[in-house]
């Protein structure tokens, strides 16, 4: 009984390595980038390519271990959550509002260390972020959020306290 169970196990293992989500990938410039409206120096995108793009853009490096399942599948899981949270490539088709909120959260989150994931860090050592680059992100949403108070309306950008 054991060994049917097994091949049964390692049939639907070889089963699964042909089933695979769409890959995030896009060809061309991203018209709603970040960096179409607001300034990214040279250090921040590249703190931003290899920290945060993978999960937080249009275009998703993978590694060769992506292509064996179930690992693509959790990949992919965490490349929808982290674009529903931000996508850097989708940044200005949001309202100003929502644009304002997520630098705050990209300066929360980085400060506390809450990004990038651990388990990103783990397999990406280069992912890991210095003091000096936790600065410098987070100033540079700072500086954008202080871009977009200078044009728009401070009410339009911070959600009423209820």
């Amino acid at each position: 009984m054991f060994k049917k169970i097994m091949l049964v196990l390692l049939a639907a293992l070889v089963v699964i390595q042909f089933i695979h989500p769409k890959k995030n990938t896009s060809e061309g410039p991203q018209p709603n980038y970040i960096g179409n409206n607001y300034a990214v120096p040279a250090d921040v995108k590249t703190i931003l390519d290899k920290a945060c793009n993978d999960c937080h853009s249009n275009n998703t490096r993978y590694p060769w271990y992506a292509k064996l399942q179930p690992v693509d599948w959790w990949m992919n899981d965490h490349v929808v959550d982290g674009k529903k949270e931000i996508n850097f490539d989708e940044y200005t088709n949001r309202s100003p509002r929502y644009q304002y909120h997520k630098m705050e959260e990209v300066i929360e989150q980085v400060k506390e260390r809450e990004m990038p994931l651990k388990s990103y860090t783990w397999t990406h050592k280069d992912a890991r972020l210095t003091s000096d680059e936790r600065v410098k992100l987070t100033g540079w949403a700072q500086s954008v959020m202080d871009a977009m108070k200078v044009k728009y309306p401070v009410d339009s950008l911070i959600r009423p306290k209820r």
